[in-house]
């Protein structure tokens, strides 16, 4: 399906005369495109562009659900700013739906294109399945999700857990993750907007939320010192990183 979709991409420029994006020159239209598929199949692509709008953007959707049947949507993405961040702030649904449902550790997911997912599926529920072992919860834990996406780790801990708390900074991520909790019908887990460096102390000394157990998932460039900071001075007793 993403080969699919890329060439029918592809096609759709050749056919329209779209420009491709040089990051030299900062010109071009067609920076990226980006493609989720769920365990069914089923496909979301995004189209990012260096501006707010393209040419011919109807043939661009008949193009891509002609290539692939089970698109479910295609959306358009702006990204102006000179660099090599794949996806900018504002989305446009050009066809059908602006989110994919995908099936995780037994549980149903809500996937927005901003939201981080897992690439591969099954390692994912083996990682998944390593954390919580790690985690040795006996149902009278609350834990603290850190970086939490769109709450794949947090409603996975629910069904062992006393409370779970989902930190993340992305909002649309942590709209799916409630929307996720309720889908599965999880009603021990809830999900702050923010820095987890930032929101974790506020949690800590404002609210008193104590946590047992903490989980962390962080991007490639780590935990912030001072969130590390925050989490000896609570004292859990794990940290699964």
């Amino acid at each position: 399906a993403t080969d699919r979709t890329a060439q029918a991409v592809g096609e759709w420029m050749r056919r329209y005369k779209i420009s491709a994006y040089d990051e030299t020159t900062g010109k071009g239209l067609v920076r990226h495109v980006c493609v989720r598929v769920n365990r069914k199949g089923e496909s979301l692509c995004c189209v990012v562009v260096n501006g707010n709008k393209v040419p011919r953007e109807p043939e661009l959707a008949a193009y891509v659900t002609a290539a692939v049947p089970h698109t479910v949507g295609v959306l358009l993405n702006s990204n102006t700013r000179r660099g090599n961040v794949v996806l900018g702030d504002k989305y446009r649904t050009l066809v059908g739906r602006n989110y994919l449902m995908d099936t995780l550790c037994g549980l149903e997911f809500k996937l927005s294109m901003p939201s981080f997912y897992q690439v591969n599926r099954d390692q994912a529920e083996v990682l998944y399945g390593k954390a919580l072992k790690f985690a040795g919860l006996t149902g009278n834990e609350t834990v603290l999700d850190l970086y939490c996406g769109i709450g794949t780790i947090s409603l996975f801990m629910a069904k062992k857990a006393k409370q779970v708390y989902g930190v993340e900074i992305v909002p649309q991520a942590i709209d799916d993750a409630k929307r996720n909790a309720a889908i599965n019908d999880i009603h021990n887990a809830e999900f702050y907007v923010g820095k987890a460096e930032e929101v974790l102390p506020q949690t800590y000394e404002c609210e008193h939320i104590h946590a047992d157990i903490i989980v962390v998932d962080p991007p490639r460039k780590g935990c912030d010192e001072s969130l590390l900071a925050c989490i000896t001075q609570m004292q859990p007793k794990r940290v699964v990183y």
